[in-house]
């Protein structure tokens, strides 16, 4: 059908011209700006998508360059206390010089001090020195903030890592199960003659026939003679004169109820009336015997124990001096009593208090002093005496003197090493332990006689062992045969710390969560619960491209400077001039000190170096791996294909062209009509 006014031909060419013009703009638009959308229209989809994908990316990169950033700073910690353990390394050197005392001169000991003092004196600068864009590193301001170091039953902890999450503090409970305990190895009482039986102590007492009444006006009679044992009585009479007597061995003095007191001089003339009885008084009179009968009896001595139950001996000499004083030899474990020339002389009971004020022994040892009456009963009872001298007393080594029942040799191996000891008949259970104790550095082991003898580790834990090894007995021996064991281990603490099973190293406990990261060395051996808070500080690290505290890392460390690195031995500053572990006041400690310095430096050095390596090194990988996959999804979404939209251009420039070409010809269709009218 032919038609003019309306051409449906070229209408169809327009149509399709223009959707061609429109497929070769939006190639070229592609072409030119490289992204498949260009308007939210072209793909409304993929517009939030990519934009949800923008985000993500945003915030990776900024994640990627905060645990870069991280790990420079902990690589500059590092390096400083790489320094730091470079330094300890030459002090532990010049330590274990120093003790080469049979070699070296003590100027050669104090050039090496000067060394130490020199090596302290850079550790505290590194401390204070290291930072990194202004902040301190080492110098304790990046580590956590505690009520710790105020918690009791606490001898030393380290908090590594923390999650205080939006709260900024966190609270932990830390419940102890059991205690750490020592290897420990004990020899039955039999193996002894006499049997070791935990109470030796001395005593010492008034010589025979030797009493003294004493009144509580500081006055008092000292009696010799042939009698055994001194009564006073109150007979009920009311005779003006006390009266003596003699009978079976037994010397009384008899008073009457009279209301006045009766002087010293009276006691004293009854007593010299009898024959071969002698009696010395100094003093006022005595106390009214009305009420109290006579005044209470003299004390029988004082006794000394060890708080091992070691043996232990009393020798009184007589001194120049005025004063009493006493003192202690630790080679004949012997108490030795210097008396006064001071006519008011200390009693028993001042004695006493001198023994009791002596310093504990160089192994820890303590001795304890009571005053006893006549039947051996501790009492508390008037301390007055007249002078006195060591012709005065009797005393009496230990209770017993345990010794082997035939020769022994063993050999005992501890932690730290081995040795072997070999003993003759007879030797005692003080010469055993001395002589384990004298080599206890190279065994790790220590011997005490204390409820009989016993040999146990210096330290606390599972990996502590203590091995008694019978090498050869005298037939008549029984050491072997009363050992309790021949090998033994101690065992660590167990805890639970908010709940989560805590490892346990002797007296160390340790965990390593998510969220908290801890270790903490109670005191020795001690089972109390305790309870604590982490108020603050710390490094905190933003490692995941959100702001949320499960995408960051919080780290620990420590001050380096001398004040505030040590354990339980001491502190590092200690081992400076005129410190209590200098060179020439306490090598032996120094070694310590230094040795735990040394393993806590190394911890620290191997905890940022885990933290870098598997925190910040793996973080990264991770980040930007997420980071190119994240891209490449926005690429897919957004980018344009050029391969693709370069067919497409050359598809809609043909289309354009034939559509032009289609238009023209649908547009001269109606001129055919003039051929119908010609």
């Amino acid at each position: 059908m032919t038609r003019i006014n309306t051409n449906v031909s070229s209408l169809v060419a327009q149509n399709r011209l223009a959707s061609s013009n429109n497929d070769l703009q939006q190639s070229l638009t592609r072409l030119s700006t490289g992204l498949r959308i260009n308007k939210a229209s072209e793909d409304p989809a993929g517009v939030l998508a990519s934009g949800a994908l923008r985000a993500e990316i945003t915030g990776l990169t900024k994640a990627i360059s905060n645990t870069t950033r991280a790990s420079q700073i902990i690589s500059t910690a590092d390096s400083a206390l790489g320094q730091v353990g470079n330094l300890l390394n030459d002090i532990r050197g010049l330590v274990v010089e120093a003790a080469n005392t049979g070699g070296l001169s003590s100027d050669e000991i104090a050039a090496n001090q000067l060394q130490i003092d020199s090596s302290l004196e850079a550790i505290n600068r590194i401390s204070q020195t290291t930072t990194f864009q202004g902040r301190k590193l080492l110098d304790g301001s990046q580590d956590y903030v505690s009520t710790l170091s105020t918690t009791p039953g606490i001898a030393d902890y380290a908090i590594d890592q923390a999650n205080l999450g939006t709260l900024g503090s966190v609270d932990v409970e830390v419940n102890v199960a059991a205690a750490a305990t020592k290897a420990d190895i004990s020899v039955n009482a039999n193996a002894f003659d006499p049997p070791l039986d935990g109470d030796a102590v001395a005593t010492s007492k008034l010589a025979t026939n030797t009493y003294y009444h004493a009144v509580l006006n500081d006055s008092g009679i000292r009696i010799t003679g042939d009698f055994e044992s001194v009564q006073f009585i109150d007979d009920g009479s009311f005779n003006s004169l006390p009266a003596a007597s003699i009978n079976d061995g037994v010397l009384t003095l008899r008073y009457d109820s009279y209301d006045q007191p009766h002087s010293i001089n009276m006691s004293a003339n009854a007593i010299n009336s009898l024959p071969g009885i002698e009696a010395h008084w100094e003093g006022g009179p005595f106390e009214n015997t009305q009420q109290t009968g006579v005044v209470r009896p003299v004390h029988a001595g004082i006794e000394v124990a060890r708080s091992d139950g070691g043996n232990i001996a009393i020798s009184y000499t007589d001194s120049d001096q005025s004063a009493t004083t006493a003192s202690y030899d630790e080679q004949t474990n012997t108490v030795n009593i210097a008396l006064g020339t001071d006519e008011t002389s200390k009693g028993f009971v001042d004695i006493a208090q001198l023994v009791n004020d002596l310093p504990a022994l160089s192994d820890g040892t303590e001795l304890t002093a009571t005053v006893i009456d006549s039947d051996g009963e501790e009492t508390t009872g008037p301390s007055q005496r007249l002078n006195l001298t060591a012709d005065d007393f009797n005393t009496n080594t230990a209770n017993f003197e345990p010794k082997l029942n035939g020769d022994l040799i063993f050999e005992l191996r501890g932690s730290a090493g081995s040795e072997t000891f070999q003993f003759s008949d007879g030797a005692t259970a003080l010469q055993i332990a001395a002589a384990v104790n004298l080599v206890s550095d190279s065994t790790g082991v220590v011997a005490s006689t204390e409820n009989g003898l016993n040999f146990t580790s210096q330290e606390y834990g599972s990996n502590q062992s203590v091995e008694i090894e019978v090498i050869g007995e005298s037939d008549a021996g029984t050491f072997k045969s009363n050992l309790s064991k021949t090998r033994a281990l101690g065992s660590d603490v167990e805890a639970t710390i908010n709940g989560v099973k805590a490892g346990g190293s002797g007296n160390n406990l340790s965990i390593n969560t998510s969220t908290l990261d801890l270790s903490i060395t109670v005191e020795d051996g001690s089972s109390s619960n305790f309870s604590f808070s982490i108020t603050g500080g710390g490094a905190t690290f933003q490692l995941g491209p959100d702001a949320t505290s499960t995408q960051q890392a919080s780290l620990g460390i420590g001050s380096v400077s001398t004040g505030k690195l040590g354990g339980s031995s001491g502190r590092l500053y200690e081992l400076g001039s005129g410190q209590s572990k200098s060179l020439t006041n306490d090598v032996y400690g120094a070694a310590k000190v230094i040795d735990e310095v040394m393993h806590k430096v190394v911890n620290m050095r191997g905890r940022l170096g885990s933290f870098q390596a598997t925190t910040l090194q793996s973080s990264l990988v991770s980040l930007n791996e997420t980071k190119a996959n994240l891209q490449e999804a926005v690429s897919s979404i957004s980018d344009a294909d050029f391969a693709q939209e370069s067919a497409n251009l050359t598809r809609a420039q043909i289309l354009v062209q034939s559509g032009t070409n289609v238009l023209s010809l649908a547009n001269q269709n109606p001129r055919n009509v003039l051929s119908l009218l010609g």
